[in-house]
């Protein structure tokens, strides 16, 4: 039986959507190459000129796929045992996996989020970042949605678990849809 195709925010993303981005980059490539290779063959002019026209058009789509592939290379989807023991915290908050969160200055890898009521709390892979600009960064992009500005971003794993662990599940406040709305954005600032 095939595996289900992980989606943003579900374990295993950024393994996934790299294979599909590569696979992009490859097609494009391929055709690319396929279009100089016939114009090399044909000899009328005017299909010259359709052939290298449609070889630099190709070439858009296919850097556009490539730039953020390059990118985020270089993160991977972290382990399984993080897998499991985040996903021990869906009682307390919304869990997030694997996104690659951008912004103008910055691309982030968080490994893990949980959304909580009480603010977001991402953990980043990468360790060399400004945490406090990080945060205003991600934090302006929540207030100008209308959100609460309470994004935490945390470097060290063991400090994450700790802030999980300190977390009240979620039915004990109120629900007004900031929850959802702030998976969604966050889900939609993903690569």
């Amino acid at each position: 039986m095939k595996k289900p195709r992980p989606t943003k925010g579900q374990y295993g993303y950024r393994d996934y959507h790299k294979k599909t981005e590569l696979a992009k980059i490859l097609l494009g490539a391929a055709l690319i190459l396929l279009l100089l290779g016939i114009r090399m063959v044909v000899k009328e002019t005017a299909w010259k000129n359709i052939l290298t026209v449609s070889a630099i058009l190709t070439v858009l789509p296919t850097a556009n796929v490539a730039a953020p592939f390059f990118a985020s290379f270089k993160y991977r989807t972290p382990g399984e045992g993080f897998h499991q023991k985040l996903s021990t915290y869906t009682h307390k908050a919304e869990v997030l996996y694997d996104l690659i969160l951008t912004s103008r200055e910055f691309i982030l890898p968080m490994d893990g989020i949980l959304v909580h009521p009480t603010g977001v709390y991402a953990y980043c892979a990468k360790d060399k970042i400004s945490v406090p600009k990080a945060e205003e960064a991600f934090n302006q992009i929540l207030r100008s949605h209308r959100l609460d500005p309470h994004m935490k971003i945390i470097l060290e794993e063991s400090a994450f678990w700790k802030r999980a662990d300190s977390l009240k599940p979620a039915e004990e406040y109120e629900d007004d849809g900031s929850v959802e709305y702030t998976v969604k954005l966050l889900k939609n600032l993903s690569m």
